[in-house]
């Protein structure tokens, strides 16, 4: 008896993705961002930790691939601390103590505790886990405590929202401008499709968002706008070429396949990772609250 052909495969479109997937999973996540913020700002801190973790786990089995194991239990639960500690410290909650000390602390005993829990399996290797780990621990929960941080001061939902629109609109308008114009590769060797039109559309579209956000928003000068466009659009460029480079040296195109339709969650935070402690140091020294 002849089987019945199988099922056609769902088609994800030229990009190659699930398009109503991602369309929900994006929708899904900015609903959750804008009444976090509105209602009740420590579950954005929530959202902010599970993507640490996920982010570390991810990046945890991709070094895997070149025999480097992390101590990825005690980074998770450290990333947790960071988030959490660097929200409540800027808050002065339960208790006054600075930030930094709590930044400091729970990074400090992330890494020591991620050194100590890999001792048991012996010497051989241990340099090159030891260097995964602390890999980890800058790039993911380091990086990403800054969006606590930010959040923690004087009108926190607006920074948050500002730092998030400026990336998205670089992201989007170097996406836009790329597709129409874009003709002379940027950094051929590390992400071919990155084209210097691209990167002037991610100007344009960052900038116009900065200083909306700086007039009306933040209630600051126009030039602080222009400022964190500029700046996150630099920095955030190079969170994705960073990003490129990893998985090119493992021979992945995607981190993971935790978000449908995006891939992994490294590849939504590559850009935020980078840009968070720089849009917190503009608005830290530039708008009041900081």
């Amino acid at each position: 008896m002849t089987e019945p052909p199988a099922a056609p495969e769902q088609t994800h479109g030229r990009a190659g993705r699930n398009l109503p997937a991602a369309i929900g999973i994006g929708v899904g996540l900015g609903a959750y961002v804008v009444l976090s913020l509105i209602y009740l700002k420590p579950a954005f801190v929530v959202l902010v930790a599970v993507a640490l973790v996920l982010a570390a786990v991810e990046l945890h089995e991709a070094l895997k691939k070149q025999g480097m194991t992390s101590t990825i239990i005690p980074i998770a639960i450290g990333s947790v601390a960071i988030a959490f500690g660097s929200y409540f410290a800027g808050r002065q909650v339960p208790v006054d103590f600075s930030t930094p000390s709590v930044l400091l602390g729970s990074l400090a005993l992330t890494v020591l505790a991620s050194l100590i829990w890999r001792m048991p399996k012996g010497a051989a290797g241990y340099v090159r886990d030891a260097a995964a780990s602390l890999l980890i621990i800058a790039y993911v929960p380091l990086l990403g405590s800054f969006a606590a941080l930010m959040l923690a001061e004087g009108h926190g939902g607006a920074r948050i929202v500002t730092f998030l629109l400026v990336v998205v609109m670089s992201d989007t308008g170097g996406y836009v401008a790329g597709v129409l114009f874009g003709k002379h590769p940027m950094a051929p060797k590390i992400s071919p499709k990155k084209s210097w039109e691209g990167l002037g559309g991610s100007l344009a579209f960052a900038t116009a968002a900065g200083v909306c956000m700086a007039i009306f928003v933040l209630d600051v000068p126009f030039w602080v706008g222009i400022i964190l466009g500029v700046s996150l659009v630099a920095v955030g460029t190079c969170g994705d070429l960073i990003e490129s480079m990893i998985k090119r040296d493992l021979g992945i195109k995607d981190m993971s396949s935790f978000l449908p339709g995006h891939g992994g969650v490294m590849d939504r935070l590559d850009s935020l990772l980078v840009a968070a402690p720089i849009a917190w140091l503009i608005m830290y020294l530039l708008v009041p609250g900081g």
